[in-house]
């Protein structure tokens, strides 16, 4: 299973074009054709994808009985402000403007792989959500000994 891990920043050049980091581009594989962008719903930064990733939201929508208000809500922030950017031949993106400047990218951006998907953030305000995310998941507790754990456990049958 192909997942977008790590971070990278990436200069913008004077066209507007930044390289999308290339361990990207294997997840999202040598026949995709580019990538698909929209305003995270949770953040100030856009969420990417590949087309196939909402296809599959899509298909999920349909197999689920939600609340008209929320269908819409999903329609209208996720499917209706997604724009596709196709790679050129060097593997680097043209961001859509009115996305880079809704989210304060302007020079340099921070691609952040999160599993499925990925994020692409001004590297100043991802620091100060990293710190954030950091200060959180301690208060938490998390940790990844007890994630395994915890889903070997309901493997086995223990949480029932």
């Amino acid at each position: 299973m192909a997942v977008f891990l790590s971070s990278f920043v990436n200069r913008i050049d004077k066209k507007g074009r930044v390289s999308v980091p290339a361990s990207f581009r294997a997840v999202l594989g040598p026949d995709a054709p580019g990538i698909v962008v929209f305003r995270s719903l949770q953040h100030e930064a856009l969420d990417g994808c590949s087309i196939a990733h909402l296809e599959l939201l899509s298909q999920s929508l349909e197999k689920l009985d939600l609340a008209p208000d929320v269908y819409e809500l999903i329609e209208t922030t996720i499917f209706g402000s997604s724009v596709q950017v196709p790679f050129d031949s060097e593997g680097r993106i043209t961001l859509p403007p009115q996305l880079a400047e809704a989210v304060g990218i302007s020079n340099d951006v921070a691609f952040v792989g999160r599993r499925k998907t990925f994020q692409l953030w001004d590297p100043r305000k991802l620091a100060a959500h990293d710190a954030a995310a950091r200060s959180a998941a301690r208060a938490k507790d998390i940790s990844l000994s007890k994630i395994i754990a915890q889903a070997a456990s309901k493997l086995e049958g223990g949480d029932r």
